[in-house]
């Protein structure tokens, strides 16, 4: 059955769609010894280069999907490789035999906690797609005070650069005279939300952590820079959630 190259890359883990469009748009990708253009189809059975590298589909569609928390760190980025030579999540991570880890969205330097890795590369494009409206959920920790009407706000919406960003809820976790612990939800995975939200009301966070990626929470027990896998239930948990049978 022939499929968009696309798509069938994407599920391989190879790029995210809009990277591999990208790349074809580039003419880094052939088929069968030609150059295509975005949106050709494809079958497993075929010829298929990327930027001179041969990919093997049939072998890396046949690997099992994995999936591992990670415990990020502040301090550390979420790509691969960084010209400024930082530290990035990919040095803890468990080596694969074939294919690679996706990275579920991404978190920011001085965010740290939950990230999701998987070597489904379709699961991963599900699960960030606001589509499918994936709840994440974050401790966040603010100097001072913070008045009702702002949480009101939170809730409701609050336009920033021409758009409407807003928390599912706001609850309030403990408190002493300077800082104040909240946790957060929302459904969106729009770059630095969380800290937009809060600092469009002049609000300072401190301490910005993820707990929660749908329907996975971060265990208490995983020290920062280490990695669990997900049981094969926790996987079908996590599929079902976006409408994936494997």
């Amino acid at each position: 059955m022939k499929q968009r190259i696309q798509k069938l890359l994407a599920h391989c883990g190879i790029g995210s769609r809009r990277k591999i469009e990208s790349w074809i748009e580039s003419g880094m990708v052939m088929v069968n010894g030609e150059v295509i253009t975005p949106g050709t189809m494809v079958s497993i059975n075929d010829d298929i280069q990327v930027n001179g590298r041969k990919i093997n589909v049939k072998e890396l569609l046949s690997n099992d999907t994995r999936v591992i928390i990670y415990n990020k760190p502040e301090g550390k980025i979420c790509t691969k490789f960084d010209p400024e030579g930082r530290k990035t999540i990919y040095d803890d991570l468990p080596l694969l035999n074939s294919g690679r880890w996706v990275s579920v969205g991404r978190l920011d330097l001085n965010t740290s906690g939950l990230l999701l890795l998987t070597t489904n590369g379709e699961l991963a494009n599900r699960l960030m797609h606001p589509s499918y409206e994936i709840e994440r959920e974050y401790a966040v920790r603010v100097f001072g005070k913070v008045s009702d009407d702002v949480l009101l706000r939170l809730k409701t919406g609050v336009e920033i650069d021409g758009e409407i960003y807003k928390f599912n809820s706001v609850k309030i976790r403990s408190a002493t005279n300077s800082n104040h612990w909240y946790h957060v939800t929302l459904s969106t995975g729009r770059n630095r939300e969380v800290r937009k939200l809060w600092e469009s009301q002049d609000v300072n966070v401190s301490r910005l952590i993820r707990l929660r990626y749908g329907v996975i929470s971060l265990p208490r027990w995983l020290t920062t820079s280490k990695s669990v896998e997900l049981s094969t239930d926790e996987i079908d948990k996590l599929c079902k959630s976006v409408n994936i049978t494997i």
